[in-house]
């Protein structure tokens, strides 16, 4: 889900469209698309032509990066796109590629590839799930969840996580969550927005877990590749079990990969033989969308190579602005940040003396500074404040240096 969505998630509860009944849209849309409060403040910012410091910025094509255009746009332009060779699966030579990239004994025939994560996730629904049924999400998580469920019909029920010196899962809640119509686990290593990655005891837990209750694991792992301060014992990659008790998804792509959002290529890996068994059904879903172009398969092996170089440029950005934002947080000892074990965002803590979104707002109307309010991933309280740690480093520096002291003046 792109974060202008996101923005203009409206209250749920809103009225509907007044409209001919001929012309209702499915319950599975909002009940509104109006703009919620922090959109409409940031029209009117924009409108009087301010300069806005944007530290909810997560395009990296927007930050300023290095990227190897030569061979990037050789490898998308290359010949071969002229001809069509569909491939339910995708082509070899691009599955390949990313069975490589993984490591860890992932074959291309284990690879099934997809214009994005977010339609891996609905493919997986259509695999698992039948309309009414169910699947788990530990909260906080990103929105996306919700609505990529509701529009295949089924219900995306979020599990609080709790925390305690770091995020943990709540395995109890999980387990009275599940009903007899819960397919799947979806989690997120490291998530987003928390940034905590699955600990080594929480992912055999998981596993076992899974098994008893017959349910699929699907594993986001597109921030796999930026831990900062991840502890000793954390899970880098749900690859490392070879033959896992229940069926394994694990979902990457370009977009965070080599920071390349555009060229639309996301993956799915069958880990174990009770995915693997799965990937000629799902094969037969990918038949009827075919929806990854040409391009982005053949530009999947140079970008892949290039995504090293890129990674390490993201890493130093999102490690600079951290340093930047501890620094500053010197001079205010009652804001603080949560520990970024991985990720792009990072957690700003607060006395929660007024709404999360009345503070958004605040720092947007008097300090033309952007963030997000917790609400919008579901963090618990209104304490949180959630920063982009993508942002360049000027304007990261800038961003901060103007809203900690109108934070300051509430705390």
């Amino acid at each position: 889900m792109a974060f202008n969505s996101l923005l203009k998630r409206a209250d749920p509860g809103a009225a509907s469209y007044n409209r001919p009944m001929h012309l209702r849209h499915s319950h599975r849309l909002p009940a509104s698309f109006a703009p919620n409060p922090l959109t409409l403040a940031l029209s009117k910012v924009r409108a009087e032509g301010k300069e806005i410091l944007d530290l909810t910025l997560s395009n990296p094509t927007d930050c300023g990066l290095d990227y190897p255009s030569e061979p990037l746009r050789g490898a998308l332009g290359a010949p071969e796109v002229l001809g069509y060779r569909p491939d339910n699966r995708g082509s070899a030579k691009a599955r390949e590629a990313v069975a490589a990239w993984h490591g860890h004994s992932v074959a291309p025939e284990d690879v099934l590839l997809t214009a994005s994560t977010s339609e891996a996730y609905t493919w997986l629904f259509k695999l698992l799930c039948d309309p009414g049924d169910e699947v788990l999400v530990p909260s906080p998580s990103y929105p996306l969840f919700e609505w990529l469920a509701r529009l295949e019909g089924i219900a995306a029920n979020a599990t609080p996580s709790y925390w305690h010196e770091r995020w943990h899962l709540d395995l109890v809640a999980l387990e009275e969550a599940c009903t007899p119509r819960t397919r799947a686990l979806i989690l997120v290593n490291p998530n987003n927005p928390t940034g905590h990655f699955l600990s080594r005891s929480e992912w055999e837990q998981v596993l076992e877990f899974c098994a008893q209750w017959k349910l699929a694991l699907i594993v986001d792992e597109v921030f796999a590749d930026y831990g900062l301060e991840a502890p000793e014992e954390h899970l880098p990659t749900a690859l490392e079990t070879l033959e896992p008790p229940c069926p394994l998804f694990v979902l990457s792509g370009l977009s965070k990969v080599a920071g390349l959002p555009q060229v639309k290529l996301g993956w799915i890996v069958a880990r174990g033989a009770h995915a693997k068994a799965l990937l000629e059904p799902l094969g037969f879903i990918a038949d009827q969308f075919l929806s990854v172009s040409a391009s982005a398969q053949s530009a999947a092996l140079a970008a892949l190579e290039a995504a090293p170089a890129i990674q390490a440029q993201i890493r130093r950005r999102l490690k600079s602005n951290l340093e930047e934002l501890d620094r500053q947080l010197l001079s205010y000892p009652a804001i603080s940040r949560l520990p970024v074990e991985g990720g792009w965002s990072v957690l700003l803590r607060r006395p929660a003396l007024d709404s999360a979104e009345s503070c958004a707002l605040r720092l947007l109307e008097e300090a033309q500074v952007l963030v997000h309010p917790g609400h919008f991933f579901d963090l618990p309280g209104e304490n949180y404040l959630v920063l982009s740690l993508l942002p360049p480093l000027g304007v990261f520096a800038r961003g901060m240096a103007q809203a900690l002291p109108i934070l300051s003046l509430r705390s």
